[in-house]
């Protein structure tokens, strides 16, 4: 666990993804849990003894992915989330507990753990933007989408402390598959502008404003790359293909996933393919209302 300002805290060790906590004169606040229940009942002793034993008043999440959200039954029952992930989070059934179950069947010891999983669903919600104010700290919240429809960022403004969820990727291919491309490079140019000095990613090391520009360099070639295949006519599954080996190179690849990683991949140009499919549906759509708004004027003078 790393200390990154007084009673700011970020644990990168835990088996699916990052997550921290910050102690108040008035509790703690939680960024983030781990996935594992044995992960989380640790986490929660660890918080316990950083903080004296005061109580947590919030579970912030970065978005509804089970990775942020599942460890919260042994944090709080008191759920900060974007509105979008409220909406994913509510309809968590007992397919999706069996779902969680079942991605662990060739982990038993791990797999055991889920047996009585609840699901923690957001309790308080917002859209664009929400400060949390509790005792001597402020913490903001940002919905940023990119990602997901729901991702958000968490900032510590006094501290410079920022926890980025899924926006940040460091050491791997990021996660693509809900993604908005444009929208994850509006979101990496604003945590630039933020200018923290710590930036806890959702997968990875802790790192700098710095460690971005190869993030966005990775998105910024995905989309022209893209661009330029869709322009020049291919399909979506063609696109893919082509541009799935030129895109493997870019983060190292463990032979073990291999395979998931590379339909990750073309995943996530499927995605890019489709932003551009929407916009150049939206023009052409845009382009026919004119043409029927200039119509009965046209009747008229002639």
């Amino acid at each position: 666990m790393f200390e990154l300002a007084p009673g700011v805290y970020a644990e990168t060790g835990f088996y699916n993804s990052n997550t921290g906590f910050i102690v108040t004169t008035d509790g703690v606040i939680c960024f983030d849990t781990p996935m594992i229940p044995n992960e989380a009942r640790a986490w929660r002793a660890t918080i316990d003894e950083a903080s004296g034993g005061a109580p947590i008043r919030y579970v912030i999440i970065t978005d509804h992915h089970r990775g942020h959200c599942l460890g919260s039954q042994w944090l709080s029952d008191v759920v900060i989330a974007h509105e979008v992930a409220w909406k994913h989070m509510r309809n968590y059934s007992d397919n999706f507990k069996q779902r969680v179950r079942d991605s662990f069947k060739k982990q038993p010891e791990i797999r055991a753990q889920f047996t009585d999983l609840r699901i923690v669903v957001p309790t308080i919600t917002f859209q664009d933007k929400l400060t949390v104010v509790r005792g001597n700290r402020v913490v903001r919240v940002i919905h940023v989408k990119g990602h997901t429809p729901a991702t958000s960022i968490i900032w510590l403004p006094k501290e410079r402390v920022l926890f980025a969820g899924d926006i940040v990727w460091l050491d791997q291919h990021p996660f693509m598959t809900q993604a908005n491309s444009r929208e994850w490079l509006e979101a990496l140019r604003l945590i630039q502008k933020l200018d923290p000095k710590y930036i806890i990613p959702g997968h990875g090391p802790i790192c700098s404003v710095r460690e971005l520009d190869y993030l966005i360099e990775y998105l910024t070639f995905l989309r022209q790359r893209t661009r330029n295949l869709f322009d020049a006519g291919l399909t979506k599954q063609e696109t893919a293909s082509l541009l799935t080996p030129e895109m493997r190179p870019w983060f190292p690849i463990p032979s073990k996933r291999s395979s998931k990683i590379e339909s990750q991949i073309r995943s996530g140009i499927g995605r890019v393919y489709d932003e551009f499919r929407r916009e150049m549906e939206q023009q052409e759509a845009e382009a026919e209302a004119k043409v029927i708004e200039a119509a009965p004027a046209a009747e008229e003078n002639g």
